[in-house]
């Protein structure tokens, strides 16, 4: 007991030798910080296993969805989202991860409808069903066949095209062109986007020549021709007016060397463009039109394109095939049979046989020169 007395006293204890250690308050600051780690760490993990907020968008509403050239399925995806046919990009993208079909959607406009489950949207996407119809340009179009079948398609104005056509100040065109859009209103396969105006449609044909024209390499092989790129339009746009595709190089090399020669190119296809007319059989009047266009009264090109060639005629005007041919006459204008020859006297034999052969007596033959 009486070891304990001192223990009892009234009098106030004496410091502790730890109070103000600076260990003790360093292990306490940690200790802290750790919690608080610990804190953040639990409320990101529990909000990222939480399910994600529920779209406020009716579902069963149909949409558009527009998939351009280019466009990266996390691209879409996020367009899915906004759109609110999925609830969430990176579902969509799960649902694109385990299903490799998903790289086969393409460029196109999709109907599609809100709150969609991220797999089916995959399945409607490659069904052909879901895909508007694109306006489909074919090679060889005259710029007023452009705009009919365009506004046809598209819904706009025919007069909307031919206001944006009439202003040069309103197309992206090369400094070649000199104002002129004929020829340059490409032939390809477009999509038929909602609410693009008659400029956006034509800045887009625009946009696909700049992109041809780029990959045959147009202005640096025409200056390499010595001819400016124009003037290589032009002549493709006569390839492609007057022979099938195997005989374009041919016909380039005619042209060329029917314009060494000085000779008049004589082309049945420029009195067509002349007349707006599509006959195989012109008479004595058509070919006595007056008109820049006609290639039996001018010399030299015309001054325009006659209609949109497309890319192959482009690059046979670019490499024309070797020869010394100064005609030709399409002996079959059903399959297009063409014959070649330097020599007058054998031309006029094939173009009496094609007059005998298609009962065309009155009429000129297809073909240069008359």
């Amino acid at each position: 007991m009486s070891q304990m007395l001192p223990f009892l006293t009234q009098d106030p204890l004496p410091p502790s030798k730890n109070r103000r250690s600076p260990i003790r308050w360093t292990v306490v600051a940690l200790g802290l910080i750790a919690l608080v780690l610990a804190g953040v760490w639990v409320a990101m993990t529990v909000r990222g296993l939480a399910p994600e907020e529920a779209s406020s968008v009716t579902a069963g509403q149909t949409v558009l969805i527009v998939v351009e050239t280019g466009d990266s399925l996390s691209t879409l995806a996020q367009s899915l989202e906004t759109a609110g046919v999925v609830t969430s990009a990176s579902a969509f993208l799960a649902s694109a991860d385990l299903d490799e079909r998903a790289t086969r959607i393409g460029p196109g406009v999709y109907t599609l409808t809100t709150g969609m489950d991220p797999a089916s949207v995959i399945d409607v996407m490659l069904d052909p069903a879901s895909r508007a119809a694109p306006l489909v340009l074919p090679e060889g179009l005259r710029i007023d066949e452009t705009v009919r079948i365009t506004s046809e398609a598209t819904g706009i104005a025919n007069a909307d095209f031919e206001k944006v056509l009439s202003t040069p100040s309103e197309m992206s065109l090369p400094d070649w062109a000199d104002g002129r859009a004929e020829g340059l209103l490409f032939p390809a396969s477009y999509d038929i986007i909602p609410g693009r105006t008659a400029q956006d449609v034509i800045a887009a044909m625009l946009n696909r020549f700049g992109i041809a024209a780029d990959e045959v390499g147009l202005e640096r092989r025409a200056k390499k021709l010595g001819r400016d790129p124009y003037e290589i339009m032009i002549v493709a746009s006569l390839v492609q007016a007057e022979v099938a595709p195997e005989d374009f190089r041919k016909v380039a090399r005619v042209i060329y060397n029917r314009l060494d020669e000085g000779m008049k190119l004589q082309f049945d296809s420029t009195v067509n463009y002349a007349l707006k007319t599509d006959t195989f059989f012109l008479t004595d009047d058509m070919l006595s039109v007056d008109s820049p266009y006609n290639t039996f009264v001018i010399d030299g090109l015309p001054p325009t394109p006659i209609n949109s060639p497309g890319q192959e005629a482009i690059e046979a005007a670019l490499d024309p095939a070797k020869g010394d041919w100064l005609y030709f006459v399409t002996v079959d204008p059903a399959t297009l049979t063409t014959k070649f020859t330097s020599d007058y006297e054998q031309f006029l034999a094939w173009k009496q046989e094609f007059r005998e052969g298609y009962g065309a007596t009155a009429a000129p033959s297809p073909g240069a020169p008359q």
